[in-house]
């Protein structure tokens, strides 16, 4: 596979395992059903996450495989998303300027719209890179 179509890292997968318990690694992979379970009950209790270990480079090919590389960067978008989310410097990353300010207002429309951004990040800078 090309690198400019390398759009998820490994190494920031596993940089994410690190918090895994709480499903990031799998958000970032574009596998929010299993992210929230993670976030629930904590990786499975902790056998998942250790599990997770050894999946993250299936899970990195796949997201590779199914999302679109473009001018916008998924891992850019995801530090973003993480850490401002809630002032919405993500959704001006991907021109979503509109809801940007609307974020920056009201603090993520009160978490809800960041939680949205959770499951479908992945989704919104494939879109933009089409």
């Amino acid at each position: 596979m090309a690198a400019a179509d390398d759009t998820h890292r490994k190494s920031i997968g596993y940089l994410l395992w690190i918090f895994g318990f709480l499903g990031s690694h799998r958000f970032y992979y574009g596998r929010p059903i299993s992210g929230t379970i993670w976030f629930f009950t904590l990786g499975l209790l902790g056998i998942g996450w250790l599990i997770d270990l050894f999946l993250i480079p299936g899970m990195d090919r796949d997201a590779d495989r199914r999302f679109r590389a473009g001018p916008y960067d998924y891992t850019v978008a995801w530090v973003l998303l993480t850490f401002l989310g809630v002032f919405g410097i993500h959704r001006l990353y991907v021109n979503k300027w509109v809801t940007a300010i609307l974020y920056f207002l009201t603090a993520g429309l009160f978490g809800i719209g960041v939680l949205y951004d959770f499951w479908t990040l992945n989704e919104q800078v494939h879109e933009a890179n089409s």
